[in-house]
């Protein structure tokens, strides 16, 4: 249309008014108009689009965003239905088209697009990659192991050991950090840190395990942080003589004041959190660089009497090598100690819903932080081994006399002192291995190192204090345990979890109690190393399993170097505190095995989702190389349900003998035609969640077919997965038969024979109250009596709230109790007719039925018949001992039953031809070939009377059975009238309180004695 108006000379504006106008007929949904954001014909400002005259939209960032954007309308892309339907017809679109976003619909009549925007929401504090993740995590890291217990490492492991030990911690924690990294940037990161990550990665059956585990251990953190800034509060406090009770009551007492400070500035809010970590990391630098000064500063005789004597390079030789000592003195023993100071990598994480670009910040303030905090713990290690010897007694006195040199002990020796006393009794003050406090001495001024421990303890303790709360709020709100939904109510601008922080308080003070850093430390590397593991197996998991949606920014990780950090991990646990790491883990399983009993109601397209794909699929494709075998055949049911509420009691009879062991699949032929409505019904996800909510493990399929029999055909020939594909047709018995048109009996028999051609096996239930409990009443689907009101109702009822769907009780879900199972095993048809009653005596509702195989003989060979049989059976190791032989099976039946025989079929009979006349008969037959000749009555006369002989044994023997089991007849194609034989099946099965099941196999064998 654009060429033919240009070649006519109308210019653009004119091209513009004319597109406008043709579009405007195509009368766009109400709800697209208001969108207001150009992406509609008929929206303001849409000049872009009007210029094709389409509804297509180009690509936008809010066709794929899950929330708002202030200050405009949200686009929405065009649905399918709005770009293939016909605009001139003013018919409803389908209810999935109605449903996907309530926000699309609403009067837009007063939408305006020059309407005054209201007042912006209050934007709550964000942080950048520096403040709010590199200074975070270092701060962290740089905690109260740095000052308080590094020089003491180094001492018991000596600088080799203890540059092995850190950077093993730092392998450890930069893996963990690289695939942090990966996870991170696969995709926009919201609240919760940790517990996101592992769950949004691995599902929330390892993430919710993880996240309360993670939560603890930061909570605990928490405590360890702040015993150790007690440590030096008590220390400073006995150096000026001043004690309140003793020393471990002492910092039990500032341990809990101070925890009580952190606590009033973390409820401040993440402003004030955030501006003390800045003054806490201005500290902890003045204090470095006081340290390092010391080093290189002249040692005075104070401090040569406590050991320091500057750099010396016998002193770096000395204290390169261990020097175990007391009960920790072991290489897995420092590294215990040592590792909760490399587990703050994550302290950027845990706030991720507070930083302004996660996905950014993450990667590049975590893996700065572990780089810098590194490279400061192997030169603080390697400055003090080389400048302080292990043991010193803090006398000035212990100069070394003339007369001593010979006894001298030590390497204070070549420097003119002799600790030798304090070295033989064990006594020593003061030294590497023996005070707490050395960096505090080395550096040029000792009160900065104090700060620095306080900024280090403080910032590291806040930061938990921060991250343990913000960890669990997020998990509350996944509502993935019970009793914690409480912990999670956020508060303020910032969705601060106020009561988050005083659960932590409570558990930080508990452990605080404790008053033992040496104690508290290894509780807590367990627990983080179970976090780092699972991190890097989540990693290592979305990588492997290959999924299109694992797209990470950030490239720079591997999938086997994230495996082998994870199975460090692992192992590590178990060299430390191998208690400790069961305990872990148990912890890990018993909430993994609580969530996946509970099944959360959550979908996070988790790589464990990808991965049951990919194994699916894989063993679906390795089974196509195999050939069946008969040892290995599995009754693998079509069941025609319906819509699988409506026969509750069909599906609970297939899945007592399916589940765990084969394939269901319930199917819906839906025969209305075309329209919008039979394709939600066939489709419609409320059928799947309908079986869920029964427990029913099994498939759902739908089709939409001209006619019934058609769709079965189509669900016969294209169900299934190479060798996981139907066997068995299960069907309900059709009771309305003679109600309903004849064409209808006609097909319900074709769907039989079809089944027959494709080599499948038929079942057929019949219960005495039916099947249906659905109205109105139908056998195989809503819409097989025709009409399009049924399928609107029905399509109503699925669709509008499934979950409120009744979930009746049936006969299959009780237990049958000391009642009988009898089987009529009158012909052979491979051993299905035994085979399924054998599978539900497997299911513990069925467990205590007897079972009775009823078979045909001879008065004259009755007992020579029921051993032959009995041994077939014991080969087959079925388990039934109880054979009948009915020697009066052949009889005749009685002239009453044989007349309500007749009657049922009157309905059908041809009229009487006289010869002449055959060949017009014969004609009629073709055309309507349900009706029932005289030639067809007598030609399975003899089998009619079979039936209805059947029908009386089956009154005597098993009127009180929990379930009866026949072989069905089969008539032959072209011979017996479809109406016949339906006549022969319902005449069969009539008047019987128990359900009767009618079976036939495909004459192919299902047992087999043979062990090969």
């Amino acid at each position: 249309m654009e060429g033919s108006v240009l070649a006519d000379g109308v210019g653009p504006v004119r091209l513009l008014q004319v597109l406008k106008s043709s579009a405007s007929q195509l009368n766009p949904p109400a709800f697209y108009h208001g969108d207001g954001d150009g992406n509609s014909v008929a929206s303001c400002g849409s000049e872009v689009l009007s210029r094709y005259g389409t509804l297509d939209a180009p690509p936008h960032h809010d066709f794929y965003t899950n929330t708002e954007v202030w200050g405009r309308r949200r686009r929405f892309r065009p649905s399918l239905y709005e770009l293939y339907t016909n605009p001139e017809n003013n018919g409803q679109p389908p209810v999935y088209e109605e449903t996907m976003g309530e926000d699309r619909g609403g009067d837009n009549s007063s939408d305006d697009c020059d309407d005054e925007p209201k007042e912006a929401p209050t934007e709550p504090t964000r942080f950048g990659w520096v403040q709010g993740v590199m200074i975070r995590c270092m701060l962290n890291i740089w905690g109260v192991i740095l000052y308080l217990r590094l020089p003491w490492i180094t001492a018991q492991a000596g600088i080799g050991l203890t540059w092995v030990i850190i950077l093993l911690s730092s392998f450890i924690t930069g893996i963990t950090g690289l695939s942090t990294s990966a996870i991170a940037t696969n995709g926009k990161v919201k609240g919760g840190g940790t517990y996101f990550l592992i769950s949004r990665s691995l599902g929330p059956e390892l993430g919710g395990s993880i996240g309360l585990i993670f939560a603890f251990a930061n909570a605990v953190a928490v405590a360890m942080h702040t015993v150790g800034f007690a440590e030096t509060v008590t220390d400073l406090m006995s150096e000026s003589g001043a004690v309140m009770v003793d020393r471990t009551n002492d910092i039990r007492i500032i341990g809990v004041i101070t925890v009580t400070c952190l606590l009033g500035i973390s409820m401040a809010g993440m402003a004030w959190e955030s501006k003390a970590q800045v003054l806490f990391f201005i500290v902890i630098m003045v204090s470095f660089a006081s340290y390092i000064v010391g080093t290189i500063i002249p040692a005075s005789p104070q401090k040569q009497a406590k050991g320091f004597f500057s750099y010396k390079a016998d002193i770096f030789a000395a204290n390169f090598v261990p020097g175990w000592r007391g009960s920790d003195g072991s290489f897995f023993g420092m590294f215990s100690i040592f590792f909760p100071s490399a587990t703050g990598i994550l302290a950027g994480a845990n706030i991720s819903g507070d930083l302004k670009n996660p996905t950014v910040a993450i990667p590049r303030g975590t893996l700065m932080a572990i780089f810098w905090t590194t490279f400061s713990y192997l030169i603080i290690s390697a400055t003090i081994g080389s400048c302080v010897v292990r043991d010193a007694s803090g006398a000035l006195n212990d100069t070394m006399l003339s007369t001593s040199g010979d006894d001298c002990v030590g390497l204070a020796c070549r420097y003119g002192w002799d600790f030798s006393e304090c070295i033989n009794n064990g006594t020593c003050a003061y030294g590497l291995i023996n005070h707490y406090q050395t960096m505090s001495m080395v550096s040029a001024f000792s009160p900065l190192i104090s700060a620095g421990i306080f900024g280090a303890t403080l910032s590291s303790a806040l930061a938990c204090l921060v991250s343990a709360p913000k960890v669990f709020q997020c998990l509350c709100k996944d509502k993935l345990y019970p009793l914690i939904g409480f912990f999670g109510k956020g508060y303020g601008k910032n969705n601060e979890p106020l009561r988050g922080y005083l659960l932590t308080y409570v558990i930080a003070a508990c452990f605080i109690l404790i008053a033992e850093l040496n104690t508290i430390a290894p509780i807590i590397s367990n627990f983080f190393l179970c976090s780092y593991s699972l991190i890097n197996f989540s990693c290592f998991h979305a990588s492997i399993t290959n999924s299109p949606g694992w797209r990470p920014s950030f490239r720079f990780y591997s999938k086997w170097l994230s495996l082998l950090g994870a199975l460090c991990c692992v192992v590590i646990m178990f060299l430390l505190t191998w208690w400790a790491a069961l305990i872990a883990f148990g912890v890990v399983f018993f909430l993994l095995g609580y969530t996946l009993y509970k099944k959360p109601d959550v979908n996070w397209g988790s790589s464990v989702q990808a991965g049951s794909y990919n194994m699916a699929l894989n063993h679906c494709v390795n089974l196509n190389q195999i050939q069946d075998h008969v040892k290995n055949y599995r009754p693998q049911c079509l069941v025609l349900t319906g819509p699988p509420s409506h026969r509750p009691a069909l599906v609970d009879l297939v899945h007592s003998f399916t589940k765990g062991l084969s394939l269901m699949m319930c199917c819906n032929v839906v025969s209305v035609g075309s329209s919008s409505g039979a394709t939600q019904e066939a489709t419609s996800e409320g059928h799947v969640v309908w079986l869920n909510q029964r427990k029913v493990r099994s498939f759902y399929r739908g089709v939409v077919a001209p006619e019934l029999r058609s769709g079965v055909n189509m669900l016969l020939q294209g169900t299934g997965l190479g060798r996981i594909r139907p066997n068995v047709l299960m069907m309900g018995f059709k009771k309305d038969w003679r109600r309903d048109p004849p064409q209808a009996a006609h097909d319900y028999i074709g769907i039989m024979h079809d089944a027959f051609d494709l080599q499948f096996g038929v079942c057929l239930l019949r219960m005495k109250e039916g099947l249906d409990t659905s109205t109105p009443q139908s056998h195989i689907n809503p819409c097989f009596d025709g009409g399009s009101e049924i399928i609107t109702t029905v399509s109503e009822i699925i669709t509008s709230n499934v979950n409120q769907e009744l979930q009746p009780k049936t006969v299959f879900q009780k237990k049958q109790g000391k009642k009988t199972i009898d089987i009529y095993w009158l012909s052979d048809d491979g051993g299905l007719t035994l085979l399924l009653p054998y599978l539900l005596t497997r299911r513990k509702r069925w467990s205590r039925c007897k079972v009775r195989v009823f078979v045909g003989g001879d008065a004259d060979k009755k007992e020579e018949q029921r051993a032959e049989v009995m041994a077939l059976i014991k080969k087959f190791r079925l388990g039934f001992k109880d054979v009948e032989v009915l020697t009066d099976i052949y009889q005749s039946p009685q002239p009453g039953n044989v007349h309500q025989f007749e009657n049922m079929l009157s309905p059908f009979r041809s009229e009487t031809k006289p010869k002449h006349d055959l060949d017009s008969a014969s004609q009629s037959s073709e055309e309507e070939p349900w009706t029932i000749t005289d030639q067809d009555l007598e030609r399975n006369w003899a089998k009619s009377l079979r039936q209805i002989r059947l029908n009386e044994v089956l009154q005597e023997f098993s009127r009180d059975a929990a379930l009866i089991v026949i072989t069905m007849p089969v008539a032959r194609r072209g011979r017996c009238p479809t109406t016949l034989f339906m006549a022969w099946l319902d005449f069969l099965s009539r008047d019987l309180r128990a359900p009767v099941l009618l079976v036939r196999g495909n004459q192919e064998n299902v047992l087999t004695f043979y062990c090969q």
